[in-house]
């Protein structure tokens, strides 16, 4: 059979067919089409509208609306946040979804940092059906206290599932936070400020993998020593988290005998700073010398070596007792850094003559320009006392031995950088941290999955 009469016999069973319902559907199907072009005529033509241009937009709406947001929202539906608030409020007498608080909540840590009632406020930008109040927002933060760590083992274990956790080696740092507050409570308390403010302060201990991607947290008292949050840390967390070998990053404020002892013997490492004008001798000569630094291009220097070293430990009669170890000594040479001490220098030494000048006699301000004063009781050529107070000047010896050690710095190893916070509870303060770590887990998995973009696109 041809195709012409293929066609013909089907077009035959489809009329007869369709007579069935209608008396002559050729009439029928040609009215149909007509409609339709001239409805899709209509749509083509141009549009004509008026406005009053004496009509103002109400204020207090929100017409703009944020579609970034959904790159966050995607990575929290990934790592089940959704289910793990869905689940546990099943178990909760409240009306408002703890799950969509949190949602905005991080969100709005991302997108524009602020207190959580301009959160609250700002919500409407985003496009998503948020409806709750402030009282709301406010409530779930005891909640989301409440369950923190079990959220924090599940963000855990999710991005071990989904993106695989390398945990061969996890990092660990601390560092403050300062509130504005002037007197101190339970949890915010005076301590040596990262920023150098007389705020009382928490501090917070962050874990991370091999991959600089966080793995959990803990939260300490403001006048926690950096040398007491490492132990209780580790010991806390090793087990959960099923932690191998761990490897501490720090400041000098926890360069401690008792730190150093502690990840030697459970076979962590650690790399600390390490002052050079406070070093011993040997450590000082060994940064200062020229001999062995690899020098580069800009000016930078950088060498090592491996020593053995003392450290002072508590042994188990409570004394301090010197240990011997093997310990790497790193030193670095920065111009730009050396810059910056003579700059910083040159400004407290103004201030100290400034000092002198207003004061030149009598007890001086305890400033930290302070140091570059020399007092004298006596003059110096005859060792003729002063008659009344001490006479003033600068200590020009204590500047040039300084000025040695401009550019130089050092770390020790064993081996081879969220404000702003306007809660104030130490429930709500943990709630805001967990929503900061929140954040930060997301925001590392974008700039990964970004970075991988970029370089895919750059090789073709």
């Amino acid at each position: 059979m041809s195709n012409n009469n293929l066609f013909n016999v089907v077009f035959c069973r489809t009329i007869w067919y369709l007579e069935k319902d209608f008396d002559n559907p050729i009439a029928h199907f040609e009215e149909v089409a007509k409609q339709m072009t001239e409805e899709d005529n209509e749509a083509q033509r141009p549009l004509t509208f008026t406005f009053n241009a004496d009509e103002k937009i109400d204020s207090s709406s929100t017409l703009r609306k944020n579609l970034g947001f959904s790159v966050l929202s995607y990575y929290y539906h990934k790592l089940n946040i959704d289910k793990f608030f869905i689940n546990r409020q099943h178990n909760l007498d409240i009306k408002y979804s703890l799950n969509n608080i949190f949602q905005m909540l991080v969100y709005s840590r991302v997108l524009f940092p602020c207190s959580k009632k301009q959160s609250y406020e700002n919500m409407n930008y985003f496009f998503s059906d948020f409806n709750f109040s402030l009282d709301d927002v406010y409530r779930a933060l005891d909640y989301f206290n409440f369950y923190k760590n079990d959220l924090l083992l599940h963000t855990h274990e999710m991005v071990r599932m989904v993106y695989g956790r390398d945990m061969s080696n996890v990092y660990y740092d601390i560092t403050n936070y300062y509130f504005e507050i002037d007197e101190p409570d339970d949890l915010r308390k005076k301590g040596v400020s990262r920023e150098h403010r007389p705020n009382p302060v928490v501090q917070m201990g962050l874990l991370m993998d091999n991959s600089g991607l966080p793995i959990t947290y803990r939260l300490f008292e403001g006048n926690t020593n950096d040398c007491e949050t490492l132990m209780p840390v580790l010991e806390d967390l090793k087990d959960d988290y099923g932690l191998k070998r761990i490897i501490v990053v720090a400041d000098k404020g926890m360069n401690t005998g008792e730190n150093i002892a502690y990840n030697i013997l459970h076979k962590n490492g650690y790399v600390y700073s390490q002052t050079v004008r406070g070093a011993n001798a040997d450590l000082k000569n060994f940064v200062l010398s020229n001999k062995g630094y690899a020098v580069s291009k800009d000016g930078f220097k950088i060498k090592s070596r491996i020593v053995t070293t003392d450290i002072w430990v508590t042994n188990a009669s409570n004394k301090k007792v010197k240990v011997p170890i093997e310990q790497k000594q790193v030193a670095f040479y920065s111009p730009d850094y050396a810059k910056k001490a003579q700059h910083d220098r040159e400004k407290a030494v103004e201030k100290a003559k400034k000092i002198i000048r207003t004061n030149k006699t009598g007890k001086l301000p305890a400033k930290r320009s302070f140091k570059y004063i020399i007092s004298t009781p006596c003059d110096t050529e005859t060792g003729e006392l002063y008659e009344y107070d001490d006479i003033h000047s600068i200590d020009n010896e204590k500047i040039e031995e300084e000025m040695k050690f401009d550019g130089y710095y050092a770390i020790v190893t064993s081996e081879l950088k969220t404000r702003p916070v306007y809660v104030s509870t130490k429930e709500h303060i943990e709630s805001h941290f967990l929503i900061c770590f929140t954040f930060l887990i997301y925001y590392n998995r974008y700039i990964n999955s970004y970075s991988l973009f970029i370089m895919k696109n750059r090789t073709g």
